[in-house]
């Protein structure tokens, strides 16, 4: 079953490049629930200049001077192109909140500005999936004591990995407020289960894989979706020629009815080659005077 979801997983990509629809995926979720490994399958089957992953980090301090989802915006993906997020704005309203980096006030407003970013960029024909991984309290100690133990990735284990377990509760309040108040029919959340790894691989790529396809084919359905799009030129393209013969004509009409000379350039919707000699400085472009 992975494998082969890895193969779909891989042609999708190159079909949302030529369709040029971008794809945002966000992990969230508990410390040790193995978002990274996740992350590292995900990216193992894909073309890397077609993607990137961005870890989460603190703002630097030209970040800090521009609003706090701007540090986001200039990450997002270009057409085609897929971006991941190991952590991602949803820090204002868990880790920042629960560590009291930004006051109460602050973290509230959150909400309704990830709520119209993410609305914005559904509308916008992208793709953006959200993947919360959950484990339990005793099962993130053990993993972090496992770790811990272990020579090569005893560095991966902070002192705030331990805080952080201390306080479960209270991270668990944020999460679930997080989740109830940033769910969306547009953006809902996909919250996995992290005890088991295979599993949780299983569900992520069916999800991305599904999300996906269903906007692959919605954009199919309607080329003309996303105007900046090259498909949206072609598919608007006789239509406009349409309405540009449409506007000549109704030109023609009202300066017939005027009285008013009309020149056989404007009648086409252009100026003819003598006109645009004229009014380029004179000669034929491909003359040599």
């Amino acid at each position: 079953m992975f494998p082969g979801l890895k193969e779909r997983l891989r042609r999708l990509q190159y079909r949302l490049h030529d369709a040029e629809i971008p794809t945002i995926v966000l992990f969230e979720g508990w410390d040790a629930a193995g978002k990274g490994t996740v992350i590292r399958r995900l990216s193992e089957g894909l073309d890397p200049r077609a993607f990137q992953a961005w870890p989460g980090a603190a703002p630097s301090e030209l970040e800090a001077r521009y609003h706090w989802l701007w540090r986001y915006q200039v990450r997002l993906p270009d057409d085609g192109h897929m971006a991941v997020f190991d952590h991602s704005w949803y820090g204002r309203v868990l880790v920042e909140r629960v560590e009291r980096v930004v006051k109460k006030k602050v973290w509230r407003q959150a909400y309704q500005q990830i709520n119209e970013l993410e609305r914005w960029l559904v509308d916008d024909g992208q793709v953006l999936v959200k993947f919360f991984l959950h484990i339990s309290r005793p099962e993130q100690r053990r993993r972090l004591e496992r770790m811990h133990r272990d020579p090569l990735e005893r560095w991966k284990v902070e002192k705030e990995d331990w805080r952080r377990n201390r306080r479960y509760d209270r991270w668990v309040e944020a999460i679930e407020e997080m989740l109830a108040r940033t769910d969306t029919p547009l953006c809902p959340w996909t919250v996995v289960e992290g005890t088991d790894a295979r599993w949780t691989r299983v569900k992520v790529f069916e999800t991305l894989v599904r999300r996906m396809e269903d906007t692959l084919a919605a954009r199919e359905l309607s080329p003309a979706l996303v105007s900046r799009t090259h498909r949206a030129a072609e598919a608007t393209h006789a239509d406009r020629q349409r309405r540009d013969h449409a506007d000549a004509a109704r030109m023609r009409s009202v300066a017939a009815e005027a009285g008013l000379p009309l020149d056989e350039g404007d009648h086409a919707g252009g100026p003819t080659p003598g006109d645009a000699g004229a009014a380029g400085g004179g000669g034929n472009p491909g003359r040599k005077d």
